[in-house]
């Protein structure tokens, strides 16, 4: 079994998990600031597990990779997990690179495939609308207007075609089967990894050792419950043995996983808490993004507290603990 204390690798290099795994991290420009990728060995070459963003230095760092890392072998599969730009942002060049076929939840594509090409003005209209509905000061709304389409500018044009994974699925990688886990709340079917006989679990950004995994709700689907969707998925993860070595996309190999996905709940409990206590009066988006995130004054996080805060209010209505009095701006308010 690997060390799961070892030190990350640096950029443009990878550890050696066991033969046959091994573990690169590619820099991010905004937080957290890496991601994970992992390469089984597959064949006459590697399936790679997700690709990093596009960024100025990704496709170098993926060429020093290749060059010093890799055994000379070829990536003869990219498998992404989701649709977010850290994970699937370069997969249209790697996929170039070696002529490697793209795998990915058929959900996870689709919305790539968007989100992609959705970079019009209307988009932009779009967001400062929803921004606007929640109460947000004016300063952001010109803040949103001007800063276009995220998206796009960390992800180069996804494959148009694709072999689609689902749960269920068991995929035979280097000898061994592993089979695919989807999880819901931070993406709709993200793709997880699970090795029984190595005892593995690639579990993407669905359980991350220190911080808790984005799950938000924005424009596209203002009414969503992901909340939910998220915990019931960590809870279908307890079938897996709880001295399952974790990989995750962010952060260090752990084990523990059942304590994990305890403190996570236990986390989300403690927060909806908190937002409840504070709708004793009626609350905008806005208003109540300041009670779970005092702190948070740059626009740029802004739109991530805000989407995390949704996500609470609407699991708090769901559950009847809240209820929205609908307007030109919304106000939660205790039911």
């Amino acid at each position: 079994m690997p060390d799961p204390s070892a030190p990350p690798p640096p950029p443009g290099t990878a550890a050696e998990l066991l033969p046959g795994l091994r573990w690169a991290r590619m820099p991010l420009p905004f937080p957290p600031r890496h991601v994970n990728l992992w390469f089984l060995r597959d064949g006459e070459g590697w399936l790679a597990v997700d690709a990093g963003a596009s960024t100025a230095d990704a496709t170098a760092l993926w060429e020093q990779l290749a060059a010093t890392e890799l055994d000379g072998l070829p990536v003869t599969r990219l498998l992404v997990t989701h649709f977010h730009p850290d994970h699937v942002g370069l997969a249209g060049w790697v996929c170039e690179r070696w002529g490697a076929p793209l795998l990915m939840p058929r959900t996870e594509y689709l919305l790539a495939r968007f989100l992609r090409l959705d970079t019009d003005a209307g988009m932009t209209a779009h967001q400062v609308d929803f921004a606007r509905r929640a109460g947000c000061p004016e300063d952001y709304l010109a803040f949103l207007a001007n800063r276009g389409p995220l998206f796009a500018r960390a992800v180069v044009p996804v494959p148009r075609a694709f072999t689609r994974i689902a749960g269920g699925d068991t995929l035979r990688i280097g000898g061994r089967d592993w089979r695919v886990l989807t999880g819901g709340g931070h993406a709709p079917e993200m793709a997880c990894l699970h090795c029984p006989e190595l005892g593995m679990l690639i579990s993407a950004d669905q359980i991350l050792p220190r911080i808790t995994p984005y799950v938000g709700v924005g424009a596209t689907e203002p009414l969503a419950d992901p909340l939910a969707d998220f915990l019931r998925s960590n809870d279908r993860l307890r079938a897996i043995p709880p001295e399952t070595l974790v990989l995750p996309s962010h952060g260090e190999p752990f084990t523990g996983l059942h304590e994990r996905i305890g403190s996570i709940a236990a986390h989300h409990a403690e927060r909806l808490d908190t937002l409840a206590a504070g709708c004793t009066a009626p609350r905008t988006l806005f208003e109540a993004t300041a009670i779970l995130f005092p702190r948070v004054l740059e626009p740029g996080p802004l739109g991530f507290a805000l989407g995390e805060t949704l996500a609470h209010l609407n699991r708090l209505v769901v559950d009847g603990r809240l209820r929205r009095e609908d307007g030109e701006v919304p106000r939660y308010i205790t039911a």
